[in-house]
């Protein structure tokens, strides 16, 4: 298994890595040798995501930063190559939906501001940490979490910017994988339905009717625990992954199928 999986030696930059989806891919990729780069908001959820991973014997790093500000997060990207150096995978992780908001009530600032945390952040994280990558001449690993939301439209909710986006990260995943593939570099994304995150959780507690529709829609009859995605990260960042580039990964218990 450590043949199939090894990241012993890699070093591995994770967008909204402090909790949730992010940190469990931060938790498998370090439990599998590679040295961790977090990168999120201030927290005591940052802390200790960090502190979890050195526990493993790995290194770990925070970068602080609000993704959702292209400055921050082209500084945070530059900051991370001056002091720590070149990244073998990139986890372009951070994104959410954040707003119920019907489209004819939705503002222009508001829809930049989550599109630039949906989509620009992946762009300019994997412009500047690939072009890195493309310099060593060691190739690499770009994945972008999109959701099942760039295939289909969740249901009874607004803020469709997010859909909008995610469905954009799948094709820049295509152009990637497309452009850098002579580099050695592979670019895939994954595309995951409704996991108890905590962002999901409290929409839970505040939109009861809206979780209870989706998850009544699941084959498997419960949302995802952010742990399953950790293996198909793994995955995607090792080298057993090295015939697949500009693929879209659903994870959703079966949702988009019906």
């Amino acid at each position: 298994m450590n043949g199939l999986f090894d990241l012993r030696g890699k070093r591995a930059f994770i967008t909204g890595g402090s909790r949730g989806l992010g940190r469990e891919m931060a938790l498998a990729l370090a439990a599998a040798g590679a040295d961790i780069a977090l990168v999120a908001r201030p927290s005591d959820a940052l802390t200790a995501t960090a502190e979890t991973i050195r526990s493993l014997g790995r290194q770990a790093w925070t970068l602080e930063a609000d993704i959702a500000n292209p400055e921050a997060t082209e500084a945070a990207c530059h900051r991370a190559l001056d002091e720590i150096g070149t990244f073998d995978i990139v986890i372009n992780n951070v994104g959410g939906r954040r707003i119920n908001i019907a489209t004819e009530d939705l503002d222009l600032a508001t829809w930049r501001e989550m599109m630039d945390l949906n989509l620009t952040s992946t762009f300019l994280c994997s412009r500047i940490l690939g072009k890195a990558m493309i310099a060593a001449g060691t190739g690499g690993r770009i994945i972008n979490i999109a959701s099942i939301n760039a295939l289909v439209a969740g249901k009874g909710i607004g803020g469709r910017h997010y859909e909008t986006a995610k469905a954009a990260v799948l094709q820049f995943t295509r152009t990637l994988a497309v452009d850098w593939a002579p580099h050695g570099i592979t670019a895939n994304a994954i595309c995951p339905g409704i996991f108890a995150t905590e962002p999901n959780l409290k929409w839970q507690r505040t939109n009861p009717e809206i979780i209870a529709g989706i998850v009544a829609d699941i084959p498997m009859g419960t949302m995802g625990d952010p742990k399953d995605i950790g293996a198909l990260a793994l995955y995607l960042a090792s080298d057993s992954a090295r015939f697949m580039t500009g693929a879209s990964l659903v994870i959703d218990g079966g949702y988009t199928c019906v």
